[in-house]
C-alpha cells in the first residue's frame, strides 16, 4: 500500500510542534509520532478529524495515495 502521511508537511506549515498538536488533539505523543513516521496501520475517522480540525487542513492534505512501484 502507497499511502503517505504528510504530517510534517502540515505541521512545518502550521508552524506548529509535534508536542503542540498532541496537547491540541488528546493524542499521545507516541501515537502521533507513528502516524508521522507512516508506521501506523490505519487511522480512525475522528482521530483524522481532530487532526484536521487543530490544523485546519482537508484529510487530502495529511494522508496521499501514490502508486505501488512493483
Amino acid at each position: 500500500m502507497a499511502i503517505t502521511v504528510n504530517l510534517d508537511v502540515m505541521l512545518a506549515r502550521r508552524k506548529m510542534s509535534l508536542t503542540e498538536l498532541s496537547e491540541k488533539v488528546d493524542i499521545t505523543l507516541a501515537n502521533l509520532s507513528i502516524l508521522k513516521t507512516g508506521k501506523a496501520k490505519a487511522v480512525r475517522f475522528t482521530t483524522l478529524d481532530a487532526l484536521c480540525r487543530a490544523l485546519q487542513c482537508q484529510p487530502g492534505d495529511i494522508l496521499e495515495w501514490t502508486e505501488d512501484e512493483t
